[in-house]
């Protein structure tokens, strides 16, 4: 009997549409004249999806009891028995009910694909097994139903469900996903935007890894050996050396430039065994790879560009980064080809990228001015005379006659002509008076001996150094030409980088100091301001030599190294001036700021003056007025208004000892010095004693406390003094008839309040202003009280290691929520929402 096929759409999160698109599916299966029914479906309420079931043939649940509860579950027997083409079963992770002839569903499944069924079903990222500790890690939710990775790799065809995270998320506020009373909590926990992103990478992540493992398999079956470029595989070959780092981040950013590129370290040991030069450099990159997302692997071969090329080979890779060889120019054209041409050569269409390490640090070091030509050259060029002299001499006297002394003095002094280009003055003039004894002894009559007999051959002779000294001073010249033109250009880069770091603000004086360190290759640059260090770079030790340049009129730059020639104090002299102009930048813009923060608490004070002259003027009129008019012996008053004016005494005194219990308690939350005495306490405990206190019931608040929250960590009375603070604007702000909402829930060990209205909400770049003291959202006619509330809750929250934040409501209005920790971690992870196999999603 044909297995059945088995086909599985997987989404990142509940909500995006797995279910819709399985029955979507089925309904187009069906129109093609398939026999497909549904097997089992799980539509969460949601109307859009019930609708798709009809016109599909349904085939009854099975219901089971458990402790008093009826289960429907997947009735196997019923559709083994029906016997239909395509079987349409959602959620393949769900876990059965006791008694069930299989503890999970998708081992039902497997019974249907054994029966010749083909299946089509659902799964969220959350449930495969292997994705389990990354899901726990992003969400803080533990998954108690899961699939092995080996069932659902398996399967014939797997496809993606996707939807963009803020789509999702807009799904979820428009009430398409869970019941309004549950979208708050569900936006503020699982369905957070920073959370589906993960979740939505991590699917897809999954799923081409799967296709990967197929493509090699397929690739494996045919025999195709040519690498196929589906995804950027960037292979980095460690020599063990300390450029190593350099060549791993140069790597990890190639990989990164194409969505889902892999990144592979490769260190190619000797047969022998031996160990890098550099174990430790090896062990601290290896560490960075696993950082950079990437893998490393140690293989063994004696042909080391060889090794490598086989490695790329065999995990397909697309590019090959290796490092510019470490050998002088010297030992590389005696020693014959590096790793780097032997590896192009082999590469094929493996892309090679050769990278620099060694100058890239010193990019900006200036060229000493010192001899034209470097010692490389100069000793250089002394090995060709010295080699190609006698040998040029050997092949002249094997041809030489009596009319062949020109051809001798012209290849004689092409010899010199050559060695001048290659090394200068010096080993010019050595091969030019070197090739002139030679020529005098072994072809100028007399032979063998150093007379000259006729003496215009000693004025040929003469013609011949000068020609060489000539050739080896122009040489020379175009040598120190470039020398000094190179080092003009790094003066200007090191210049125009010193420029662009003053004005780049309070990070120039680290920069320029480091910019001086690498332009004059010092071990140490200090910069001293007042005498205290400021900024540093560098390594020095005590051996080195310390030279001391005065910037302005408060710092000195520190140099640890070699003493600097004429030319480069040059250059310091404006590198210190720009210093100085950087300093005084920095002491510019703090100046600036402090008196911005100046101006700020004047603001503040005069406000503060504004507000408290009439809120205290209030009160204490009201106050003396009652009992001026009490003590008046004139004013002879009836019992009622006497009691009367004794209330309003009382209430104008009440108010003003609130008024100036507000401002102390500001003044101890700025101070730092707020009381705070933390304990359990069950949101109920807080709630309904705040509710009592501003005279609210049901008709103005709905309240949610739901069963299972665990109990907060914190202060009662000032939460209480918080929620009493939330709730009167939240009333005060909602349009009549709309009741306020108060909503509370656990999640990740913290336990959240949530104190929602349906007013006119706050503009979003009004928000960071309503927690500041004094401010009514411009409230200007004093009538309000001071706009210490929201600074106070906020203060309060703060002080029991909380958040206060502001939120939209979902459909208009605005949102306070405070999160706390739970009293009992242990007890908030067990309160914490968990997940069904099902779309309903792990939030309460």
């Amino acid at each position: 009997m044909r297995r059945g096929r088995l086909r599985v759409l997987l989404g990142a999160a509940p909500g995006v549409g797995k279910t819709y698109t399985m029955l979507e599916e089925g309904k187009r299966l069906l129109g093609e004249g398939r026999d497909v029914v549904v097997g089992f479906v799980e539509t969460h309420g949601r109307r859009a999806t019930a609708a798709m079931t009809a016109g599909l043939e349904l085939v009854p649940r099975r219901v089971s009891t458990h402790r008093g509860m009826p289960l429907e579950e997947l009735d196997l027997d019923a559709l083994l028995a029906r016997r239909p083409e395509v079987a349409l079963v959602d959620e393949l992770a769900h876990t059965n009910a006791p008694g069930s002839r299989h503890e999970k569903r998708w081992q039902d499944v497997e019974e249907l694909l054994d029966a010749g069924i083909d299946v089509i079903s659902t799964v969220n990222t959350q449930h495969i097994e292997s994705l389990g500790d990354v899901v726990l890690q992003i969400t803080g939710v533990p998954q108690r139903e899961t699939i092995p990775d080996r069932v659902l790799r398996a399967a014939d065809q797997i496809e993606v469900v996707d939807l963009a995270p803020q789509a999702l998320r807009d799904r979820l506020s428009g009430g398409l996903v869970y019941p309004a009373e549950r979208i708050d909590a569900a936006l503020s926990n699982y369905f957070r935007l920073g959370n589906l992103t993960a979740l939505r990478e991590l699917a897809l992540l999954w799923l081409a890894d799967e296709v990967d493992s197929a493509l090699k398999a397929y690739r494996a079956e045919h025999g195709i050996s040519h690498k196929w470029e589906a995804r950027e595989r960037v292979v980095v070959a460690l020599t063990g050396g300390p450029e190593g780092e350099t060549l791993l981040r140069r790597g990890a950013r190639i990989a990164s430039r194409s969505s889902g590129g892999e990144l592979i370290a490769v260190h190619v040991t000797r047969p022998d065994g031996m160990r890098a030069r550099h174990p430790g450099a090896l062990d601290a990159q290896r560490t960075l790879v696993e950082q950079l997302g990437g893998t490393f692997h140690q293989v063994v071969g004696e042909d080391v560009p060889r090794a490598l090329v086989e490695f790329a080979r065999s995990v397909d890779a697309t590019q090959l980064v290796i490092g510019v060889s470490r050998r002088s120019r010297l030992a590389a054209a005696f020693s014959g080809p590096g790793i780097g041409a032997t590896v192009i050569r082999e590469s094929g269409d493996i892309d090679v990228h050769i990278v620099t390490h060694a100058a890239a640090g010193a990019a900006l070091s200036l060229p000493r001015i010192g001899g034209a030509l470097s010692r490389t050259r100069l000793l250089i060029g002394f090995a060709v005379a010295l080699v190609a002299g006698p040998l040029l001499s050997w092949v002249l006297l094997q041809f030489h006659t009596e009319t062949s002394i020109t051809s001798d003095v012209l290849a004689y002094q092409l010899l010199v002509i050559v060695v001048a280009l290659i090394g200068g003055i010096w080993p010019g003039l050595f091969a030019a008076v070197l090739s002139g004894i030679t020529l005098n002894f072994l072809f100028v009559a007399p032979v063998h001996t150093l007379t000259i007999a006729d003496p215009r051959q000693f004025l040929a002779l003469v013609f011949y150094v000068a020609n060489a000294l000539l050739v080896s001073y122009v040489v020379d010249q175009a040598a120190r030409r470039t020398r000094e033109a190179k080092r003009a250009a790094a003066e200007s880069q090191l210049l125009a980088t010193m420029a662009g770091s003053v004005l780049r603000g309070e990070d120039a004086l680290q920069a320029m100091v480091t910019r001086t360190r690498e332009a004059f290759g010092l071990a140490g640059v200090r910069l001293l301001l007042d005498g205290e260090p400021r900024v540093a770079d560098g390594e020095p030790t005590r051996d080195d030599r310390v030279s001391l340049v005065p910037i302005g009129e408060r710092g000195t730059l520190e140099l640890h190294g070699p003493d600097l020639d004429a030319s480069e104090r040059r250059l310091l002299q404006v590198i210190a001036t720009q210093l100085d102009a950087a300093i005084e930048h920095g002491a510019l813009a703090s100046a600036a700021e402090e008196a911005s923060e100046l101006a700020e608490t004047d603001k503040v004070r005069s406000a503060l003056l504004a507000a408290v002259g009439h809120d205290l003027r209030r009160p204490l009129t009201s106050a003396s007025a009652a009992i001026s008019a009490l003590r008046s012996p004139e004013l002879r008053l009836p019992a009622d208004e006497r009691a009367e004016l004794l209330d309003t005494a009382a209430e104008s005194l009440d108010s003003l000892a609130e008024l100036v219990t507000n401002l102390l308690d500001v003044s101890r939350v700025q101070a730092g010095a707020l009381a705070v005495r933390l304990a359990p306490v069950e949101t109920a405990d807080v709630v309904f004693p705040a509710l009592d206190e501003l005279g609210l019931g049901p008709g103005e608040v709905e309240l949610d406390l739901a069963d299972g929250v665990p109990p907060l960590l914190a202060d009662a009375g000032l939460l209480q003094r918080v929620v009493v603070n939330l709730l009167a604007n939240a009333v005060r702000h909602s349009p009549s008839g709309e009741r306020v909402r108060i909503a509370a829930s656990g999640f990740r060990g913290r336990v959240q309040l949530r104190v929602v209205d349906r007013g006119p909400g706050i503009p979003v770049e009004r928000r960071d202003g309503v927690f500041t003291p004094f401010q009514r959202l411009g409230d200007t006619d004093n009538e309000t009280g001071l706009g210490l509330g929201l600074a106070l809750s906020k203060g309060f929250v703060e002080g029991m290691d909380g958040t206060l934040e502001v939120e939209d409501t979902p459909g208009g209005g605005l949102t306070m929520v405070v999160t706390l920790p739970a009293a009992d971690a242990g007890a908030a992870a067990d309160a914490a929402p968990t997940t069904s196999a099902g779309e309903e999603g792990p939030v309460r």
